[in-house]
């Protein structure tokens, strides 16, 4: 084994063997965070606003909320809470005061210092797909149970592309490997194949503690350095309507004990697990939402906690989930006012319905992408990727997805907007004047490089030069660009002590059974 404290720091890695080259597979935008500098869209009026947080206070206060973890109610009583069974009913007084301590922005460091995130202010963050049972490519050509190596793929996907920021949970959950020791296959490649930023399910004792164990070894960290400040997160959803259970209070509460970052984000889908009306789902899940805050605050001030949104619909007609609809993209910004009024951070997720990557899957993401953007969220969950309500992930719509995201961090950059002379450019215009035009003028010439967005994927050819070039659809392009970056992928650098310590913790644990599982 290496000494933890003797190891050689390593440094920041790159894509692939392309980009080591010089060579990329695309032209992308570099890493960089982007900053939301547009005023955030917001429907609630100060009575609305007021409205809302009196409904989830009273949901609080009057019917409280079901924690299903017993050391859960054990705090709940400690600070005062009514406590009947496993029902909790808590002031709002008790509330604020928890939901005040926790911090309005944070950061988190991965392995790579050089893809620390900030979460919070302005910042808008876009991390992938997470949890999918299933896969689809175009290769396939149907929807399959997913594989370690398909989750591996999308892992080089996440790794590759600058404008992912972090890297959720399983971008398809990998069923070929037995539950009991699929976290540690499935970080061991995470923690190899990219270098961003981590995340833990928190499903039981074995498997937050076995991840945190893992993110510290590959950081080449002391257990102080990291409990001392932020290397991971988790996220968790309530089983809606209004209860918690007990495997994710209890991971929340191991890694905030531990010092690292939590996201809560209640699941309501109005009309089944949450009122039919927006006003109604929004009050319910922040209700949900603050009441774990609250208890994470209690047991560690201070302790980065970033408030979720996941409230959308279903179909009234099937009972199906809909996602990237007028009133997802409504009940979102609403909860983005919430959130600032709450001073939490927020997360809200790049989601459809669709089954295919196909136009209604763009334009529901689309939606979904604008709303995260409307009501300035700082953390983007399933930004790229997400099919089918979230029971596919695709490499196609991974890719498509991509491009939108570069699109909106174009229009981000504060240069889209500069108002200065050069960019007034009365002079191109007088030299112009009232004939010709600016193609070849002196002050394009300089700028044409850089002037507008590039696109990796659309096609702006006309119907004549599309069609002689194969007439290549979409998806089929996105399917080739798949093909071509996991060809030159190679991972970023690593330390070859660190990666024999995590092979050997992940062939420890395996022997000693990983983690219990019902089968």
């Amino acid at each position: 084994m290496v000494d933890v404290m003797t190891r050689k720091r390593r440094g920041g890695g790159r894509a692939g063997a392309a980009a080591r080259r010089g060579v990329s597979v695309i032209e992308q935008m570099p890493w960089r965070l982007p900053v939301n500098i547009d005023r955030p869209t917001e429907p609630l009026d100060e009575e609305g606003i007021q409205a809302i947080h009196e409904g989830a206070m009273r949901i609080l206060e009057e019917i409280g909320v079901v924690f299903l973890n017993e050391e859960a109610l054990e705090i709940f009583r400690e600070a005062g809470c009514r406590v009947e069974g496993n029902l909790v009913r808590m002031d709002r007084d008790f509330v604020m005061e928890m939901v005040g301590k926790a911090p309005r922005d944070f950061t988190i460091t991965p392995r790579n210092p050089d893809r620390q995130i900030t979460i919070g202010g302005k910042y808008l963050l876009f991390g992938n797909v997470s949890s999918p049972p299933n896969y689809w490519d175009m290769e396939i050509g149907r929807k399959v149970p997913g594989t370690r190596e398909q989750c591996a793929n999308l892992l080089k996907l996440t790794q590759y592309f600058n404008c992912i920021h972090f890297a959720g949970g399983y971008p398809v959950e990998p069923v070929d490997i037995h539950a009991s020791v699929r976290h540690l296959d499935v970080l061991y490649d995470k923690l190899t194949l990219t270098d961003k930023v981590m995340h833990a399910y928190s499903l039981g004792k074995e498997r937050v503690e076995d991840v945190m164990e893992m993110v510290r070894i590959a950081g080449g960290l002391s257990h102080e350095e990291f409990e001392a400040t932020p290397r991971m997160y988790t996220n968790i959803n309530s089983t809606s309507p209004l209860k918690h259970d007990h495997p994710m209070i209890d991971g929340c509460l191991r890694l905030a004990r531990r010092g690292q970052a939590i996201v809560v984000t209640p699941f309501t889908l109005a009309g089944a697990m949450a009122p039919v009306t927006m006003a109604g789902a929004v009050a319910q899940s922040l209700a949900e939402a603050l009441c774990a805050i609250a208890l994470f605050q209690y047991v560690r001030p201070g302790i980065p906690c970033v408030i979720g949104t996941f409230t959308s619909n279903v179909d009234m007609k099937t009972g199906a989930p809909a996602f990237g609809t007028p009133e997802y993209m409504r009940s979102t910004q609403m909860t983005g006012q919430m959130a600032r009024f709450y001073g939490l951070p927020m997360r809200s997720s790049g989601v459809c319905a669709a089954n295919v990557p196909d136009g209604q899957a763009m334009w529901e993401t689309s939606n979904s992408l604008w709303a995260a953007v409307q009501s300035q969220s700082n953390m983007v969950y399933h930004a790229a990727g997400w099919l089918e309500g979230g029971l596919i992930a695709s490499p196609e719509k991974f890719i498509m997805d991509c491009e939108i995201l570069q699109q909106i961090q174009r229009y981000m950059e504060p240069e889209v907007t500069a108002t200065g002379p050069d960019e007034i450019a009365l002079d191109a215009i007088r030299a112009v004047g009232n004939e010709g035009h600016f193609f070849g003028i002196q002050h394009t010439q300089d700028r044409y490089t850089t002037a507008f967005y590039q696109p990796f994927l659309s096609d702006w050819k006309n119907y004549e030069g599309w069609e002689a070039a194969g007439g290549i659809w979409t998806a089929e392009r996105a399917h080739h660009k798949f093909k071509e970056i996991i060809g030159s992928f190679e991972a970023p650098p690593l330390d070859e002590g660190i990666r024999e310590e995590l092979a050997d913790f992940v062939a420890r644990r395996k022997v000693e059974g990983g983690a219990p599982t019902d089968f």
